[in-house]
């Protein structure tokens, strides 16, 4: 895959602490092992992902910093497809010692079921 195909720009994050509160207030909310996906409908042509990955869920900065390595690899290669959705994970305390694989495979299935999902602005 090219580079310029699956970045994670900074249109594709979100970043102030306005969009964390939003999401935090009003979202849908899927539980995994490993992960809470928060989502809401953004109005954007694009989905935008947030990490809180917390040190209570892994107490480790390695651990931490590996968890969100896999996220944003595996949001670049989905976030085409995925719509206009404002999403934030947050990691829940077996993501530490789960494999790479295990966290792939979970954040696929969060991926496949928001793709389903019809993206409806919220009248709120």
């Amino acid at each position: 895959m090219e580079r310029g195909q699956a970045s994670f720009a900074r249109t594709f994050r979100l970043t102030r602490p306005a969009e964390y509160k939003q999401v935090f207030a009003s979202a849908t909310r899927k539980t995994s092992r490993a992960f809470t996906v928060l989502t809401i409908p953004n109005g954007l042509e694009h989905a935008r992902l947030g990490l809180a990955i917390s040190r209570k869920a892994a107490a480790r900065a390695v651990d931490r910093n590996r968890i969100k390595r896999i996220i944003r690899e595996s949001f670049r290669c989905q976030q085409r497809e995925l719509g206009s959705w404002d999403i934030v994970i947050l990691a829940r305390n077996t993501a530490a010692t789960s494999t790479a694989a295990v966290l792939r495979t979970e954040l696929e299935q969060h991926w496949n079921r928001l793709k389903q999902r019809p993206c409806v602005p919220s009248s709120s």
